[in-house]
């Protein structure tokens, strides 16, 4: 019971400065707030904007400073979006985007938009109807990096005033009616066969030109040989001319005599031939060929 009475006492004697102390740690807790890494607090003041708190320790004034929001910093991504556009040349078109961005100022995205997600899915649809509407359809299709870059940058501009910082952009998918799939898939069968016949008449004419080197070749290759020829007997001409105009009439009489020689022997050799027919000009003619042999010998 002393004890009791001990604790009682002090309690009744020292409970103003408890008070205190209590109240020191509930301010103290109260002011001390611990923002995460992934996030951003907006403080606000007797409803009015006070401060944006970065990640870490941060502390404000208990009881008349409050966190009115607690933004998240990280990269977002908003629902795949489909939209109809119509092209330049009249094509309709349904074409899938999808948008990632982060909150960079969160005092604009807190006070000056109410629900920032619809508001870049509206934007992000009049931009992309407004881009198409400026392109044809193959440019659509081929040109779909720089229709990317430019919708990103037309987005960028036009939520620069809400704190937002667009990371990407994408257009998933560009999709067409059945009628107008039907007439492109037409008009590229069209252009296959068109490249088919193309491609063969090039080769057909590759054919006939290389079927004209061939006997532009042949020809050039014949020439040669006939002026070889032509000047192997020029050559030999010329021998027999010199021998005649230092041996005389002897040498050309040898020549002839030899030649015929030589043609007789050719008519045995032949085929079938077992009786072979010697005019008396030939028997002659060996005679004359063997005297002159004789005497070059």
């Amino acid at each position: 019971m002393d004890i009791e009475a001990l604790i009682i006492g002090i309690l009744e004697n020292n409970l103003a400065w408890l008070l205190l102390a209590a109240l020191v740690v509930i301010l103290i807790v109260k002011s001390v707030k611990i923002v995460p890494q992934s996030e951003q607090h907006v403080v606000e003041r007797f409803g009015r904007l006070r401060a944006v708190l970065g990640p870490g320790i941060n502390m404000i004034v208990p009881f008349i400073d409050r966190i009115a929001h607690k933004i998240s910093i990280l990269e977002r991504q908003l629902p795949t979006a489909s939209q109809d556009a119509i092209t330049r040349d009249n094509v309709l078109t349904q074409v899938d985007t999808s948008v990632f961005y982060r909150i960079t100022e969160p005092e604009k995205t807190v006070y000056r938009i109410r629900d920032v997600d619809s508001a870049i899915s509206t934007t992000v649809a009049g931009i992309v109807r407004a881009e198409i509407g400026k392109m044809d359809l193959d440019e659509v299709q081929a040109n779909r990096n720089s229709l990317i870059d430019t919708i990103k940058a037309t987005v960028e501009q036009a939520v620069d005033d809400w704190g937002i910082e667009v990371t990407r952009a994408e257009i998933l998918d560009v999709n067409l009616d059945a009628a107008t799939r039907a007439a492109m898939m037409q008009q590229l069968n069209a252009e296959r066969a068109r490249r088919a016949q193309v491609t063969e008449a090039e080769g057909s004419k590759r054919a006939v030109e290389l079927a004209a080197d061939a006997e532009l070749y042949a020809s050039e290759q014949t020439a040669k040989a006939r002026r070889v020829l032509a000047e192997a007997e020029a050559y030999a001409t010329q021998v027999v001319a010199v021998a005649i105009n230092e041996n005389g009439i002897e040498a050309a009489q040898y020549q002839i005599a030899l030649k015929q020689v030589e043609a007789v022997g050719a008519m045995s050799s032949g085929a079938g031939n077992q009786t072979v027919i010697v005019p008396a000009e030939a028997v002659a003619a060996f005679g004359d060929a063997f005297k002159l042999l004789k005497g070059r010998a």
